[in-house]
């Protein structure tokens, strides 16, 4: 492949229909990705999400568009074509690592106790400014849509709609919360991580399926930990369905479609109860399954819209890349996960060049429960996110360096404190 001709890889922003732009180690996109682009006298990269939040976010694509600065910055593969030391050498410099030492007892000796220390590393979101300025300014054009005027794109505003649990659910699910953070402590005291992701897990979707019964177990002895009877009926709405049904009653009566996420589709299946409070409420609406095939997916939901839907419900996973959802201007997240890129992604469907409506993108979450710490902590990555792709946040540069933890180490924190 030889010639003087550009290389033009469309990311996801409001101006493209393509996939990511290919970051990651190990992808097919990604390698694909270097190999057209050594070969190319200039490459223009375009993306909407340009970091996660984490300084490794961008290693492989700098590593792969700016090879020689990388490999001068001794930033380069070891002997057996590894690039997971330089990685770290990356997060180290540019990026922010916890190095957390763990001292124990190793016993007694003839003449003195043994110490024995081990050492866990593990990343925290954060960009430096020294890898911005050396990395990202000389080489990137930070331009949004409203820059080019003309009103491209319709006004955007999210919001988040703070719902207020009953009197029983809220009882419920302090028990709930007691007894599950008091068995998570006590593992921890002995070094078991078993039980984090359960009870995150469990403290974070419980209030949204108080519709079936919850009995938590320990995964290894089984032992019974938590267990919580069904509060609400088939046809019966908790507080946020009671929500998500007056935005979709105000959304209809101005004519506008309703885009609902939401993240429980397996075990926890959410999207048929929902679908049935809507259909109870006299709206019109469709569950999109992973069962539709990507590239039907788009085929799918305007065959829909035709038939006459107020509400499409799904996962966000599903339509996060490559749909314009003009039909759909106003967007419910019933919950959030802990993907920033999916969160992103998912909330722009619709405000794409060629709306003409104004989008409106609302967030539900319980209060007091961790649903509320989960968007707190969501919030301070996209901050990270936006910040390294020339949005700056209101603190400014503190967001950069902020000693944090990963979204479900930090809310594990925020639960024992």
């Amino acid at each position: 492949m030889t010639g003087n001709f550009h290389v033009r890889f469309l990311g996801e922003g409001a101006c493209s229909n393509a996939a990511s732009l290919p970051d990651n180690n190990g992808t097919a996109q990604g390698q694909a990705m270097a190999v057209l682009a050594a070969k190319a006298r200039k490459v223009v990269l375009l993306t909407g999400t340009l970091m996660g939040g984490y300084a490794d976010d961008l290693f492989f694509l700098l590593w792969r568009v700016l090879t020689r600065r990388m490999i001068e910055d001794g930033f380069e593969a070891n002997r057996r074509g590894s690039l997971a030391p330089a990685a770290l050498g990356f997060m180290r410099e540019h990026g922010v690592l916890k190095d957390v030492f763990k001292e124990g007892d190793q016993g007694s000796h003839r003449t003195a106790r043994g110490k024995k220390v081990t050492v866990h590393t593990k990343k925290a979101p954060g960009f430096g400014p020294k890898g911005i300025a050396r990395y990202v300014l000389p080489y990137t054009v930070f331009l949004k849509l409203r820059d080019i005027g003309g009103d491209v794109l319709p006004p955007y505003e999210e919001q988040f709609v703070n719902t207020v649990m009953t009197q029983d659910q809220a009882e419920r699910y302090e028990k709930m919360r007691s007894a599950l953070v008091s068995e998570m402590k006590e593992a921890l005291r002995k070094g078991d991580k078993t039980l984090l992701g359960v009870v995150l897990n469990v403290l974070l979707a419980w209030p949204d399926c108080a519709f079936r019964e919850e009995a938590v177990k320990h995964p290894r002895s089984r032992k019974l930990l938590a267990y919580a009877p069904a509060l609400f009926g088939d046809l019966e709405a908790a507080p946020k369905e009671q929500e998500l049904i007056r935005l979709c009653r105000d959304q209809k009566s101005r004519g506008r479609k309703v885009l609902v996420y939401t993240i429980y589709t397996c075990v926890r299946d959410t999207t048929k109860r929902l679908k049935n409070l809507l259909q109870a409420e006299g709206f019109k609406a469709s569950v999109l399954r992973s069962s539709v095939a990507t590239d039907r997916r788009e085929d799918w939901i305007m065959d829909q819209v035709d038939r006459g839907i107020d509400v499409l419900i799904c996962n966000p996973d599903l339509v996060k890349t490559g749909l314009d959802l003009y039909d759909f201007p106003a967007i419910v997240f019933m919950q959030s996960g802990y993907n920033v890129y999916t969160v992103q992604q998912a909330s722009r469907r619709s405000w794409r060049i060629g709306q003409k409506q104004p989008v409106d993108v609302y967030y539900l979450g319980y209060e007091a429960t961790a649903q509320i710490d989960c968007l707190s902590l969501m919030a301070k990555k996209i901050a990270v996110s936006q910040s390294t792709s020339g949005d700056m946040p209101e603190c400014g540069l503190d967001i950069l360096n902020q000693d944090d933890d990963s979204l479900e180490v930090a809310l594990a924190k925020r639960l024992a404190a």
